[in-house]
C-alpha cells in the first residue's frame, strides 16, 4: 500500500492507482479529461487564508507546513477517507498543481497520512 505525490500536469499512468486532486482551486489550463481524476477532495486543501498567506514563498514553507498540519488535525474524517481508499485500491496518488515539487500541500498531506495511526473499522 502506498501514498504517492505527483504533479497534476504530469501524464497519468496506470500505476497511479486512485487519483485524488488535493488543491482547493481547479488547476489552470487543465481539462477534466486530461486530469483523469477519481476524486477532487478540495476540502482537505489548505484554507484560503493559509494559501494566500503562503503564496509559495520558500522562506514561509516551514511555517506553512506547521499550520497546514494543524489544519489537517481538524479533517480526521477526510484523512480516514483517503486511507480507506488506499486500503482498497492499494495506491493513492495525491495530485497538486504547484510548480514546486518539494514544497506543496500534497507533500504535507502525504506525510500526515503516513503518520496517521491505522484506525479500527466497525
Amino acid at each position: 500500500m502506498s501514498i504517492v505525490v505527483k504533479r497534476v500536469y504530469d501524464p497519468s499512468s496506470s500505476e497511479d492507482g486512485y487519483r485524488v486532486l488535493v488543491d482547493r482551486l481547479w488547476p489552470r489550463g487543465l481539462s477534466h479529461e486530461m486530469a483523469k481524476l477519481d476524486l477532487w477532495l478540495r476540502d482537505i486543501a489548505p484554507s484560503t487564508e493559509l494559501r494566500t498567506w503562503y503564496g509559495h514563498e520558500a522562506e514561509r514553507w516551514p511555517e506553512f507546513r506547521k499550520r497546514y498540519t494543524q489544519e489537517l488535525e481538524g479533517h480526521a474524517a477526510l484523512l480516514d477517507l483517503v486511507l480507506d481508499i488506499e486500503r482498497h485500491r492499494e495506491r493513492v496518488t495525491l495530485l497538486f498543481a504547484a510548480r514546486d515539487r518539494e514544497r506543496n500541500e500534497a507533500q504535507v498531506l502525504a506525510d500526515a497520512l503516513r503518520q496517521r495511526p491505522a484506525h479500527s473499522h466497525h
